[in-house]
């Protein structure tokens, strides 16, 4: 059977179980803060073009990815040469930095970087050290601008921008750092970012600051030419497998789409080896293109993905290529 991950529920609440491992936290958190002060007298080096991190400081998943190949697409609708870095999560190669294109191995690059590399065909490269890697695409590209995926924690890369990506229904959950709360980093961090960006899944809301995750179309995995608009399976029952930071997101998307869903949450970056028992008798099988990565050697017919994109505002947008244009001049 397919493991279930499930978030620990005192992550969203101050109970016994969050106060008797605060001490914990706190241990964390001290680490945390001297670490960042040391790379505050201790920089890495500068890499001579812009460097923009999208990240969050919680634990789990909050859009990153799709925001990424979306600020990809807008910085090159804008006449720029973005390269992309990322650690390369779920993957490992015995050769770093890695460039990343959309035919390697997903066991090499990981799931992200490729989906990335897949969607945005910008130079990707991957590698535990970003600065490395920061380098490498500077080479191997000749971009103007570096993206660093989920970087927000990696300081040995100086940036110039800073994203930070907060999921709008989870929030901060208990405020509390590792392990007593999801939380990376102290919340006070936000103060020194230069945008925070809500994501509310479907549906920007009435935010100039948000980011919504629009359905653009389901296409199987063994044929990826052969595609159903977002209500064709409205009101049939599917199986939704989801291997990322927070399936539940994934499963209420599918169901705001009319689709009643069986779900089976894994592990974020699971990794497919076999079609498991659970796909056996599933008349649809619908998973993430993070997912779909990993599956098209063990693909069926009824295998299906669901393409999503981020969507910003144009005044977010706007004021995100101006903060690269003034770093870019300067």
């Amino acid at each position: 059977m397919l493991f279930k991950l499930v978030p620990p529920k005192f992550w969203y609440q101050r109970n016994i179980v969050s106060y008797a491992l605060l001490p914990f936290s706190f241990v964390y958190r001290g680490i945390v803060v001297l670490r960042k002060l040391y790379y505050q007298f201790f920089p890495g080096p500068k890499i001579p073009i812009p460097v923009i991190v999208v990240g969050n400081i919680t634990v789990g998943g909050t859009g990153k990815t799709p925001l990424v190949i979306y600020l990809a697409e807008l910085l090159k609708s804008n006449g720029y040469v973005p390269g992309i870095v990322s650690r390369g999560y779920g993957g490992q190669s015995n050769n770093y930095p890695l460039l990343v294109i959309p035919e390697s191995k997903v066991e090499e690059a990981g799931d992200e970087a490729l989906l990335i590399a897949r969607r945005t065909k910008c130079t990707v490269v991957v590698d535990p050290n970003r600065v490395a890697a920061a380098k490498e695409a500077l080479l191997k590209g000749r971009c103007n601008v570096i993206i660093s995926d989920d970087g927000l924690q990696h300081y040995a890369l100086q940036r110039d921008v800073e994203i930070v990506v907060v999921d709008a229904e989870l929030g901060f959950g208990n405020g509390f750092c590792l392990p007593a709360g999801p939380l990376r980093e102290p919340p006070e961090r936000l103060q020194y970012v230069d945008f925070i960006v809500k994501n509310y899944n479907m549906g920007l809301a009435d935010d100039e600051y948000g980011m919504a995750l629009e359905p653009v179309i389901f296409y199987n995995l063994t044929n990826p030419t052969i595609t159903k608009k977002i209500d064709e399976f409205k009101g049939q029952t599917v199986h939704a497998f989801a291997g990322i930071g927070n399936p539940n997101k994934f499963f209420q998307t599918l169901r705001q789409l009319g689709l009643n869903v069986v779900e089976h949450p894994l592990p974020d970056h699971y990794d497919f080896q076999s079609v498991d028992d659970s796909f056996v008798g599933a008349t649809i099988v619908v998973m993430t293109e993070k997912d779909a990565v990993k599956c098209l050697g063990i693909a069926r017919e009824n295998f299906w993905c669901l393409k999503v994109e981020a969507k910003l505002s144009n005044k977010l947008n706007a004021r995100i290529l101006e903060a690269i244009t003034d770093h870019s001049t300067n």
